[in-house]
């Protein structure tokens, strides 16, 4: 029996996340349940383009190649509010592009996240916002894709794949950030100097965990059997931290993930400055934020994913 507690990470993602379903969408909102479920059926056999986190979970399933044991790895699951009779084109769209996918559940527009932990996911993608709010809510790990239509270089066929993370409200949890919220409040000209000072003062005190603590943990576990391979044409992952964090709080970040046994190859604390033009640079196949201010701007040239939790989102 197949033992998913065994894989280095398990994903969950929804049909919108993972292809391109604008155009059906439009017909599902417009139009019902009926038409869009003849629109499905008359295209069951039109593949699907990619979608948002297309280019993230293809090169991610390359990393199967490294595990001899099936148990081992990555596994990626469609989780879908489609039914079964629309999900066919999902699943024929799987076989066309070639993704190492093959469980999926279709629910007929009930709720999918519930199904996370009997899956044992680090990660649940999904378009629909109401579907992760309600799954970050509940202590879930899920991310909102962001619609991205300029797709052409991040489907290059390289070996890389490249993650970026922010920290506090993604990796860590958010009390430093509230740290920051309330000296905004009280004393809003020396609210950076206040939040620094606190964060140096706890520099050796670990921060809790963050909702994507885990798919961190996770793509390490990835990287460690990629240098442990001897495979010819192994695939590569490169991990990034983009954080709004400056000297001297930097420390307090560095400390928590050695604290917990994790690594990133680059870390950019930016003190403030728009981490749109070093996205952009470095071009991750994926981006995890907390504040959705960093993900609106329309400049932003890569996959966003905005994770709804903490104090930046309260009340939303």
């Amino acid at each position: 029996m197949a033992d998913l507690s065994r894989k280095a990470l398990v994903i969950g993602a929804s049909s919108r996340a993972l292809f391109d379903l604008e155009e059906a969408n439009d017909v599902y909102r417009n139009d019902g349940v009926a038409q869009y479920e003849d629109y499905q059926k008359s295209r069951v056999d039109e593949t699907l383009a990619p979608g948002t986190a297309f280019p993230f979970v293809s090169r991610l399933l390359r990393f199967n190649r490294l595990f001899d044991d099936p148990d081992e790895g990555v596994e990626v699951v469609v989780l879908s509010r489609n039914s079964p009779r629309t999900g066919l084109r999902i699943m024929n769209s799987i076989r066309a592009h070639d993704l190492d996918i093959t469980r999926a559940v279709f629910r007929s527009g009930m709720s999918t996240f519930p199904l996370m932990r009997e899956f044992n996911m680090s990660l649940f993608l999904s378009a629909n916002a109401d579907e992760v709010k309600s799954a970050v809510d509940k202590g879930l790990p899920a991310g909102l894709v962001l619609p991205f239509r300029r797709r052409s270089h991040q489907l290059d066929d390289d070996n890389e794949l490249r993650v970026a993370f922010d920290f506090d409200g993604v990796l860590a949890g958010d009390s430093s950030e509230r740290v920051f919220q309330q000296a905004r409040r009280n004393d809003p000209e020396h609210a950076t100097e206040v939040y620094g000072d606190h964060e140096l003062m706890n520099a050796d005190r670990p921060l809790e965990n963050g909702p994507l603590e885990r798919l961190l943990k996770g793509l390490n576990a990835l990287q460690r059997a990629a240098r442990e391979s001897t495979l010819p044409d192994k695939p590569s992952l490169r991990v990034y931290l983009m954080t709004a964090r400056s000297a001297p709080a930097h420390e307090r970040a560095i400390r928590t993930l050695e604290e917990k046994g994790l690594t990133v190859d680059e870390a950019f604390f930016l003190g403030g400055l728009s981490k749109t033009p070093f996205l952009n640079e470095v071009q991750p196949h994926i981006f995890f934020d907390d504040d959705m201010m960093n993900l609106e701007n329309p400049d932003l040239n890569i996959p966003a994913v905005h994770i709804p939790f903490g104090i930046r989102n309260d009340g939303e």
